[in-house]
């Protein structure tokens, strides 16, 4: 597929505008539509000349492809706008249901039956967010995964409404931008990706909280081991590579050992409940000082690039 699509990106944040940069850099239009105070707020088009600059620096783009790029999105702050002139609407709002609802109920109303509308929530139902609308067939989940345009994944989510046929255009749509789409079949709370995440980060706690080892060596035990496989083996691939009967018998010791509770951890809760809420306040299970999370955000994006371009996907 060739033909590049008129992309909308409902909401202005740090996801919206990612996408939005993501997309135009594909070579697609884009109209960015501001909602709430994401005029003043987010200012898109200084994180996106940042953003593509450190691309730049880093010998991804050249200096002549940012201005470019920037040029292809457009901005408005009325929803009839993006309804005259996408051929897709991602919507990047507030994680609230009802919200989500009313905008997917009036983008219903103004787009042409043809016209897709997806949904970058990363844990509402995407079924009830369409439930209010009367095209329920052309709603779905396009989950992405900050700095979107960075990371490949793209988790495109099924409905108990969703036409096969939009959840295939999409995953074209996506492959042709450089993404990498996995279709969740079943629309299940925290679809796939976040699923097997936030596993990993109940026992991550669990350990510091049992004081089994402190949050850097956490991080560490991570970053230096497993970590590094995940992104050329994927667990499934690596139970299959070491044999289902290894997994089964680690499993049978294993598992009564591990964290299983469901419901947050109390020292989580405790964080939360002080204030201690990580870079937003300069502590959490770590203190950082503003000159660490500004090395540590850079690290991040510098780190990804680097990783993405070993792996041959950049």
């Amino acid at each position: 597929m060739s033909e590049k699509k008129k992309i909308a990106v409902l909401g202005a944040g740090v996801m919206g505008v990612g996408i939005a940069q993501m997309f135009a850099a594909a070579g697609h239009e884009v109209k960015l539509i501001y909602v709430y105070d994401d005029k003043v707020r987010s200012r898109p088009v200084e994180t996106m000349t940042a953003n593509l600059t450190i691309l730049r620096d880093e010998g991804v783009i050249k200096n002549e492809d940012i201005q470019p790029i920037i040029d292809r999105i457009s901005f408005t702050e009325r929803l009839e706008d993006a309804a005259s002139f996408a051929q897709v609407i991602i919507e990047c709002i507030v994680e609230n249901l009802a919200v989500k609802q009313d905008y997917f109920q009036k983008l219903d109303a103004l787009c042409p039956p043809s016209t897709i509308l997806t949904t970058n929530t990363s844990a509402i139902s995407v079924t009830e967010i369409a439930e209010k609308s009367v095209h329920k067939e052309r709603i779905i989940g396009t989950h992405f995964w900050n700095p979107a345009y960075l990371i490949p994944l793209v988790e495109v989510i099924n409905t108990k409404y969703a036409d096969p046929s939009v959840i295939q255009e999409m995953c074209d749509i996506f492959k042709c931008a450089g993404k990498m789409p996995v279709v969740v079949k079943k629309d299940v709370p925290g679809f796939l990706a976040n699923r097997m995440q936030h596993a990993l980060f109940r026992e991550a706690i669990s350990i510091v909280e049992n004081g089994i080892a402190d949050a850097a060596d956490v991080d560490n035990a991570i970053k230096y081991s497993f970590g590094m496989r995940l992104g050329v083996s994927g667990p499934m691939e690596v139970i299959d590579r070491g044999g289902t009967d290894l997994t089964y018998s680690i499993h049978n010791y294993l598992f009564p050992h591990i964290e299983s509770s469901t419901k947050p951890s109390p020292m989580l809760t405790r964080l939360k409940d002080e204030g201690k809420l990580g870079f937003k306040s300069g502590e959490g299970f770590q203190t950082w000082t503003p000159e660490q999370m500004k090395a540590s955000n850079e690290e991040l994006t510098r780190g990804l690039i680097a990783v993405i371009r070993s792996l041959g996907r950049l």
